[in-house]
């Protein structure tokens, strides 16, 4: 019996190519095609997939609320997440949002085949980059007994932390914020203080892992 897919992305060029790759595998059809969160949702309910692969980012509804919605109303459905970007916000927004694995657009064909089996007996899958990232943040996170700081940073922190990791000094925060000196200086002790951090350098390495800045890992 083969295991029924269904595939979101917003770039069809990805559909096609995924869709393609899948079809080879004998115990595999593609039953849908979406190119939104809304219509990943819809076509759920009309195709009764047994497996559900949402990119993270499309526009309007995200691959994270597509998966809230979509398994509210199909909960046997396994989620999928297949994403270019593989930093820490993606991935729990995806796992707290139900998704039985996560992997980046570069893997291998036949890890992406790998992952359907396996999410579709009951099992959990991270590609490998993943989940040495997961790993990697609860060991730093129960050493330095920060867990629950990075959940209280407010979104004004974010977004200053996000532009200092960005590489702009106080005085250009300020002016891109609207905000003062003074202000910009009391959100970044504040924020180090949370985290549990005490150097920029470290702010900006937790930046890059929580998807916050545009620089590369």
């Amino acid at each position: 019996m083969s295991i029924r897919v269904l595939l979101a992305d917003d770039h069809q060029i990805v559909l096609e190519g995924v869709q393609a790759l899948l079809e080879r595998a004998d115990d595999l059809e593609v039953v849908a095609c979406a190119h939104d969160g809304e219509e990943a949702v819809r076509l759920a309910v009309e195709s009764s997939p047994d497996v559900a692969i949402l990119d993270v980012d499309m526009p309007g509804m995200t691959g994270i609320e597509a998966t809230e919605a979509l398994l509210r109303e199909r909960p046997q459905t396994k989620v999928l997440a297949l994403s270019m970007h593989g930093d820490q916000n993606r991935l729990s927004g995806m796992l707290k949002a139900g998704a039985a694995g996560y992997l980046l657009k570069n893997c291998a064909a036949n890890e992406l085949i790998k992952a359907i089996h396996a999410v579709v007996t009951g099992e959990s899958y991270l590609c490998g980059s993943m989940a040495t990232m997961l790993v990697h943040d609860y060991r730093e996170h129960m050493l330095n007994g920060n867990a629950d700081h990075s959940r209280s940073v407010t979104e004004r922190e974010r977004e200053i932390i996000a532009l200092i990791a960005d590489g702009l000094a106080t005085k250009q925060v300020a002016a891109t914020l609207g905000i003062s000196v003074k202000t910009v200086d009391a959100h970044r002790r504040n924020i180090l203080e949370k985290l549990g951090i005490e150097s920029i350098a470290e702010l900006t390495k937790y930046a890059v892992r929580a998807g916050l800045s545009r620089l590369e890992a």
